[in-house]
């Protein structure tokens, strides 16, 4: 039996982009006493904090365009993923982000992955795109993944 694929009306597709960076933080929450800190977090609660070298994958949906033959340019994606990390990179998240310093938003993975997706999807490098999710590596294995506001397991 042979498989036969109209590119008349095709379905969509997940294209993916892998970065990655270097932060530093600290897993401490300002709404617990610092004993309470200490045990939810352990070593994580250092007050110096410590360091991951994180991997990003950011998906996009879409139909590919008849012209270009792209979901997406990955030109325009990897300047929007170089503005958003390099927000990141090399810094210590809960000092040196605005959004974490003053929020006092914990800067575990999952608030990472969040902070990164509603960063992209601000981007106007990426207007009028469908950002599909954003996962981030922070260990081999310690892993989020976010699929937006929306998104309903």
């Amino acid at each position: 039996m042979a498989l036969t694929v109209s590119m008349s009306k095709p379905g969509g597709v997940l294209i993916s982009r892998t970065e990655t960076f270097s932060a530093a933080h600290r897993l401490h929450s300002p709404s617990l006493p610092a004993e309470e800190n200490a045990r939810i977090f352990g070593k994580c609660n250092n007050p110096n904090g410590h360091g991951h070298n994180y991997k990003v994958v950011v998906t996009l949906y879409g139909l590919v365009d008849p012209v270009t033959g792209m979901v997406v340019n990955l030109v325009d994606l990897g300047i929007a993923l170089k503005d958003v990390l390099g927000s990141l990179d090399h810094k210590h998240i809960d000092k040196d982000v605005e959004f974490f310093r003053e929020s006092g938003t914990v800067s575990t993975v999952e608030n990472i992955t969040i902070y990164i997706w509603r960063q992209l999807s601000e981007h106007p490098s990426l207007a009028g795109q469908c950002l599909h999710d954003v996962t981030v590596h922070e260990t081999d294995k310690n892993v989020a993944s976010y699929r937006g506001p929306l998104f309903k397991p």
